[in-house]
């Protein structure tokens, strides 16, 4: 090979030399910047989300009432800690016409689990666990079926603003989803009228009122 072939040769390999250096250090930078990224995402605390279901579920519970409500309860983000829900808190106040009515008192009385009736053709709700802490990670979210009760309070025909509102531990901010509740007299008359075990179902997703703006994202009787 002649020495200006030779000079091509070496200035080729010092070519390709510099670019392979080049191209392992910028894949080096841009894994360490990577791990650094995802070791910060692991020391944030998890971000909770909470997402409120299309039922809710309401009873007599002798002179009170008794609301079910399973939220869903989840991370989309992986975390170093996990993130413990301690109380749930159910609140509700009248509103529009009958804002002037007093406010009931809900508590956190206990989780439930629904079972089907065979004899009665009813949906029963069971004691599934005590009103306790409970863990959410990104691999465990949880949908637990709260039991609030109030009881001496129970429902006139109306418009209600309610909201959930779920208290997470250390210093955190609680968790707080917001919905109405439209209750009609003919639901009322139904509940009173009705088994003292019954349950009676609201929607907030029935296509006869999601079309209206006085029903908009507000749970109503199915029978309505």
């Amino acid at each position: 090979m002649s020495d200006s072939g030779q000079g091509v040769a070496r200035s080729r390999r010092g070519w390709f030399d510099a670019v392979h250096k080049w191209a392992a250090t910028t894949a080096a930078v841009v894994a360490l910047a990577l791990s650094l990224y995802n070791w910060t995402e692991l020391q944030q605390p998890p971000r909770l989300d909470m997402t409120l279901p299309h039922l809710m579920r309401i009873g007599p519970a002798g002179k009170g009432t008794l609301i079910y409500f399973q939220p869903t309860v989840s991370t989309r983000f992986k975390a170093q800690d996990v993130e413990v829900i301690t109380d749930a808190r159910l609140r509700l106040a009248p509103a529009a016409s009958i804002s002037s009515l007093k406010s009931p008192e809900f508590y956190w009385q206990s989780n439930g689990v629904p079972n089907f009736d065979f004899e009665s053709n009813e949906i029963r709700i069971e004691w599934s666990g005590d009103p306790a802490p409970f863990i959410v990670s990104q691999d465990k979210p949880q949908q637990p079926m709260f039991q609030f009760q109030d009881d001496t309070w129970s429902f006139q025909p109306g418009r209600y603003d309610g909201s959930v509102e779920l208290s997470r531990s250390g210093n955190h901010e609680p968790l707080t989803e917001r919905f109405c509740l439209i209750i009609s007299k003919r639901a009322v008359d139904e509940m009173r009228r009705g088994d003292a075990r019954g349950i009676y179902f609201f929607r907030n997703d029935l296509p006869k009122f999601t079309s209206s703006s006085k029903y908009s994202h507000c749970y109503v009787r199915e029978t309505d």
